[in-house]
């Protein structure tokens, strides 16, 4: 165990540290920070780097496997309702609890929280339902897709402009660090008892489809309200002025984000008691080891969300308004990429998406390559999202033909690299993006006088949408390889694809 910790510290380590230096680069260069929002900095950065090590741990010991237990569970029972409503009750209870999806409720004035929290809550169980009974029933994850996103882009075009960008953001930040890696086992389990040849590329696609359903629950609510009806605000802490203040306002966090954790957390250990006490009956050790790593989840996911909100949010939003404030603002294009390329190496859920990936592919997709691939997508996200800041461009203009280009790639993409991809899109849009990329954008549009709701938001969209593309690019790549190389068997690539590809 300890080995295994040392293990998850250094990637934390090297995950967050690019990150860190990026920041100080910056301060000491083009936007200097006031010392008491540096200190809050680094201590955000320790924090984060702590919290991404026990967490990491913890998915591996307890939410991997109580995910692929009850999915495997599920199916064992070949009970079609029992399926059904602990997938709407699982995606509904967590999709309540979690953090970045309150956070967003608060940044759209014009629409009540409850409403909002409630309505992509039940848009999220209705779709890992749908993802669930796909991989039962062996639909097609292309076809569902196309037909989803044609939804709703049909009903985007009935919605209020300023709605656009909070509706697709929302697809991003309901899959979140807890939700990600319970939602990704859950359909390995599945997968796995299913059994069949395309039970590898069914593994994934569950992320994909659970992100859609909160866009058109967003697209529908926003049609009985009127954007104009409350004004955006955002809410800055104060900087500290003081060692002492700085841990004042730590301490001041972490209660309430371990609260909003343990929230989180409750829908999923209380289901996984249920089947244990009704089906799973696992021995003693392995409900211990699974105890253990739901402590370090807690503890981690905790101590990560403080260091985020607490120590990053103001940085971000500062060094966006600072350096969109310089009389050479297209600056703000590269240094939005460059922090987008490192930023998402420190998504927790990443990490835990490309090890699945790994494991499931037998090791033909290797983790580097997926991570290379994701981190390309969200630098070209923060790209295109700074572009919207400084010209004003609409959200439209970006998310339709980069949908469209996605989409279009899925048909001659190997289908688990599809998959693969279209969940990536959620699992890239976690709590840094919520916490550091957007208030970035935010800062920076504030800066340059732009409208905040319909030019900065739509970050976490972007976020959301760029590595569909680039992921599936990799893909692409693949197979030119394996037509390259004949005799080298890629286990990720189906045989028929390979013949239709040559």
């Amino acid at each position: 165990m300890r080995k295994k910790l040392w293990e998850k510290c250094r990637e934390s380590v090297s995950a967050v540290a690019p990150i860190g230096l990026i920041v100080l680069l910056l301060h000491f260069t083009a936007a200097p920070m006031p010392s008491g929002m540096l200190v809050l900095f680094l201590l955000g950065l320790l924090m984060l780097i702590l919290g991404m090590c026990l967490f990491s741990l913890g998915a591996d010991l307890s939410m991997m496997p109580m995910g692929e237990r009850i999915g495997a569970q599920l199916t064992r029972s070949k009970n079609l309702t029992l399926l059904i409503v602990t997938a709407l009750a699982m995606g509904v209870l967590i999709t309540v609890a979690e953090p970045d999806l309150q956070v967003l409720a608060t940044q759209v004035p014009a629409v009540p929280d409850r409403a909002l929290i409630f309505g992509v809550a039940a848009g999220v169980g209705l779709f890992l339902a749908l993802a669930l009974l796909r991989i039962v029933f062996r639909l097609s994850l292309r076809w569902l897709l196309v037909g989803c996103y044609g939804l709703v882009f049909l009903l985007a075009a009935f919605v209020q402009p300023d709605f656009l960008p909070v509706a697709f953001d929302s697809g991003g930040v309901t899959t979140g660090p807890i939700t990600v890696p319970f939602i990704l086992a859950l359909g390995i389990g599945v997968a796995a008892v299913r059994g069949g040849r395309s039970s590898h590329d069914d593994s994934f696609g569950l992320v994909a489809l659970c992100s859609v359903g909160p866009i058109l629950s967003v697209l529908l609510i926003s049609m009985f309200y009127d954007p104009s009806a409350g004004s955006y605000g955002a809410e800055i802490a104060p900087v500290p002025q003081s060692v002492g203040e700085v841990f004042r306002q730590m301490g001041q966090g972490l209660p309430h984000y371990a609260k909003e954790v343990l929230l989180a957390l409750a829908p999923i250990v209380a289901a996984f008691a249920v089947f244990q006490l009704l089906f799973l009956r696992l021995p003693r050790s392995q409900m211990i080891r699974t105890a253990v790593g739901v402590v370090y989840t807690y503890i981690g996911l905790a101590v990560f969300l403080t260091g985020a909100n607490i120590g990053f949010l103001p940085a971000g939003n500062f060094l966006g308004a600072s350096i969109a404030s310089l009389p050479y603002r297209w600056i703000l294009i590269p240094i939005g990429m460059v922090i987008g390329f490192f930023v998402a190496a420190a998504e927790p859920a990443v990490h835990v998406l490309t090890k699945q990936v790994e494991q499931i592919s037998g090791g033909s997709i290797s983790r580097s390559a997926m991570l290379a691939a994701l981190m390309c997508g969200v630098a070209l996200s923060l790209g295109l999202s700074m572009v919207r800041v400084l010209t004003g461009l609409s959200i439209w203009y970006v998310i339709l033909p980069g949908y469209a280009l996605a989409l279009s790639m899925s048909f001659v993409t190997p289908k688990i690299f599809t998959a693969v991809a279209f969940d990536s899109g959620g699992v890239a849009s976690g709590p840094m993006t919520a916490t550091f990329l957007l208030p970035f954008a935010m800062g920076a549009c504030e800066a340059v006088g732009g409208n905040v709701l319909s030019d900065a938001f739509g970050v976490v969209a972007m976020v959301a949408m760029t590595p569909l593309i680039t992921i599936q690019l990799l893909g692409l790549w693949s197979l030119i390889r394996a037509k390259r190389n004949p005799e080298k068997i890629y286990d990720d690539l189906d045989e028929t694809e390979l013949i239709e590809f040559e």
